[in-house]
């Protein structure tokens, strides 16, 4: 098994990419925590992933939440392997729509959550530690109407990869980024709101982009989590792993 009782935390891991992170961690024989803001789909996700999983309700806006996690995760398992900082949402606006609400939450939960997640595990990381940033397709090789703050905080998590992976090298943590292309998960219907009709045109839309004229499934950008996060990409330090259908290279 590749993470054979590492301890590995995934943020957003109560849904869609999040928790099919975690189960693929499970089954290589990690001990998982998980965090996420809804207590009914972190429940579920814990009964899926069983094992040696523990769950803990929280939102990355909110520090004291995510030094409760580490505090929790640091009494149940001890020192830290793995930090996956997937909490994120999707919200599109015209620029001339965009209120100061919307950008401060997208802000706040994709950049300035991942930016603090990884600061305040420092103190419970084992020295060659892996940290994956999760980045967007969208963001990185192309520009779309609508994204435009979203794209912001997403392109950042890159540069953020590059940045702490060179500060963190006295201490031999990697961090690297992870950038799926559009994937099968909730994240339509959650965040971005509208009628249906409107949420399956923009999914139509998205897979026509796409070479591969398809989403991702969650289980697919599992994998290339579980590269990263184990020994088999210990000579990858503040990379980016394009996971994205051949949306930005073809």
């Amino acid at each position: 098994m590749k993470l054979q009782n590492k301890v590995c935390v995934v943020t957003g891991g109560n849904s869609g990419i999040g928790v099919a992170i975690a189960n693929e961690f499970a089954r290589e024989g990690a001990k998982v925590v998980i965090f996420g803001r809804d207590q009914k789909t972190i429940n579920k996700a814990t009964r899926e992933i069983g094992r040696d999983t523990v769950s803990v309700c929280g939102n990355v806006k909110n520090l004291k939440d995510i030094d409760r996690l580490y505090e929790v995760a640091s009494q149940k398992f001890g020192k830290i392997d793995v930090v996956v900082a997937n909490a994120g949402v999707a919200k599109f606006a015209p620029i001339e729509q965009v209120t100061e609400e919307l950008y401060d939450d997208v802000c706040d939960i994709n950049l300035k959550g991942a930016f603090f997640t990884v600061q305040k595990a420092l103190p419970h990381l084992r020295d060659g530690a892996s940290v994956i940033l999760m980045s967007s397709a969208g963001s990185t090789t192309r520009g779309f109407p609508l994204t435009s703050v979203y794209n912001i905080t997403k392109s950042a998590l890159c540069s953020l990869a590059r940045t702490l992976s060179a500060e963190l090298l006295p201490r031999r943590i990697r961090v690297n980024a992870l950038t799926p292309g559009a994937a099968e998960t909730p994240i339509l219907a959650r965040d971005i709101g509208g009628p249906p009709e409107v949420r399956d045109q923009l999914a139509a839309g998205m897979v026509q982009l796409t070479p591969l004229k398809r989403r991702a499934r969650p289980e697919e950008i599992a994998k290339g989590a579980l590269f990263l996060a184990c020994d088999a990409s210990a000579f990858c330090v503040g990379s980016n792993l394009v996971m994205d259908g051949g949306l930005g290279q073809l």
